[in-house]
């Protein structure tokens, strides 16, 4: 089955182990636990949060009570943000299809891609990780 938008496994990973993270503040998490509860391979995730980690999002103690916490307040960290650090910088306004010279005189979709990638670039911009990490 094919979908129309696609996020990495890495970003997938990333943002669904960090909303586990704050949902078990203030528990640490380690990789194990982690990939358990996300059904991944816990070298893929050690590699995300060593990204993760790198970019200051999550801090990692050694040890038996050891593991992941976040590194700044969960109300403050966007999905976008998280995105961005698995994935790279989004760049907006480009071809859709990473074309530099199109083969038609004027965008085929009429822009309308760009729009919709503006559009989700801005709701991941107001997604917060505290969105999905409140106790149930």
């Amino acid at each position: 089955m094919s979908n129309l938008i696609n996020i990495s496994e890495a970003a997938s990973l990333a943002l669904h182990g960090l909303v586990l993270i704050a949902k078990n503040q203030p528990l640490r998490m380690n990789v194990k636990v982690l990939a358990e509860e996300l059904n991944a391979s816990q070298t893929h995730l050690a590699k995300v949060f060593q990204k993760l980690s790198k970019a200051g999002l999550v801090k990692s103690l050694r040890g038996p009570a050891g593991g992941f916490e976040l590194n700044n307040l969960a109300e403050d960290i966007t999905f976008l943000e998280i995105y961005e650090i698995i994935d790279g910088k989004v760049t907006l306004g480009a071809c859709p299809f990473g074309k530099i010279h199109c083969v038609f005189q004027s965008c085929m979709f009429d822009n309308e891609l760009n729009r919709i990638s503006t559009d989700i670039y801005n709701t991941f911009k107001q997604i917060k990780l505290s969105d999905f990490s409140k106790k149930e």
